[in-house]
């Protein structure tokens, strides 16, 4: 080591303040550079749980960048004051030049200070729905879901979104403030069934096979409400009644995890199914569109509308 030092600075004696400067530099990045690289390498080794690896690995690389712009700094500080006419102007000319990247790194900022979301959030910018997988210097990552499939399942797509949308668009995050979401399913009967028992039934499927997040939720409610405005009348399951031209609607209501909605649909269903499928639930009937007709005296002739 002493050597390499020793022909570092004979080297060096030749160089102009300046040109010894720019090489120290370029020597302070390369030796950054494989410091990130073992300790990349060590927490790999070290961490087999994928949350805890990639925050350990995003630390160590904000703590390595702040080193490396401190070193910088400090190697060219005498040198600041001869160029600070020049370097406003070049400043002035990059603002202009680079504002994209400019506001793409403003907006990582803000990210790591507001934590609008983080990585695992359920988020929605504009079209794009999905859970972040990334945050670095000018962009975010999502994984996608929804789009052509349904129930907001992962399509298996990456979407790359710019920084600066932050500041741009609407942020929608599912996991704030509460870490649930409210689902519906919408079920039809006829006006010839017992709507009455078939509330009774939907709202006993509803308690019985649920998510049971209720309590969670309240006392998550009461947590954010120091921060949000957030109050819910109810936060257990229920079944609310409404008219439709074929039939009674009855809208399940519960809360879900934002990832789990599809599965937990599913599950109702097949309960629901099962239900309207007993014998003993002959009265209880699912409404589908039907057109009748009427017969007069001078015939048969089609009914005014649709079921």
């Amino acid at each position: 080591m002493d050597l390499i030092i020793e022909w570092f600075q004979r080297f060096s004696n030749g160089l102009t303040e300046t040109e010894s400067k720019a090489l120290t530099t370029l020597v302070l990045i390369i030796l950054l550079w494989l410091v990130q690289r073992v300790i990349a390498r060590s927490i790999i080794k070290l961490q087999s749980d994928l949350v805890l690896r990639y925050a350990w690995r995003k630390n160590a690389n904000y703590s390595i960048y702040l080193l490396g712009a401190i070193g910088i700094t400090l190697v060219w500080a005498n040198s600041f004051g001869d160029f600070a006419t020049y370097l406003g102007l070049l400043s002035a000319g990059l603002a202009i030049a680079f504002q994209d990247p400019i506001v793409n790194m403003a907006g990582w900022y803000f990210i790591l200070v507001q934590k609008p979301f983080k990585v695992g959030d359920r988020i929605q910018v504009e079209d794009q729905i999905g859970d972040v997988v990334d945050i670095n210097l000018f962009q975010f990552s999502i994984v996608e879901v929804g789009n052509w499939v349904g129930d907001e399942q992962s399509t298996g797509r990456i979407i790359h979104i710019p920084n600066s949308k932050i500041f741009k668009a609407p942020l929608a995050n599912y996991n704030e403030g509460l870490d649930y979401i409210w689902n519906e399913i919408q079920v039809e009967v006829t006006f010839e069934s017992d709507w009455r028992k078939c509330k009774k039934v939907l709202q006993e499927t509803l308690n019985a096979h649920a998510p049971k997040v209720s309590e969670h939720a309240q006392k998550e409610l009461q947590s954010a409400s120091g921060q949000y405005l957030i109050y819910y009348h109810k936060v257990t399951p229920i079944v609310y009644t409404k008219v439709e031209a074929s039939g009674v609607r009855l809208t399940m209501r519960y809360l879900c995890e934002p990832k789990q909605r599809r599965n937990s649909t599913s599950r109702l269903w097949e309960k629901i199914l099962d239900e309207f499928n007993d014998p003993k639930n002959a009265d209880m009937d699912f409404a589908y569109p039907t057109r009748r007709t009427v017969v007069t005296g001078d015939g048969v002739k089609p009914g005014i509308g649709d079921d």
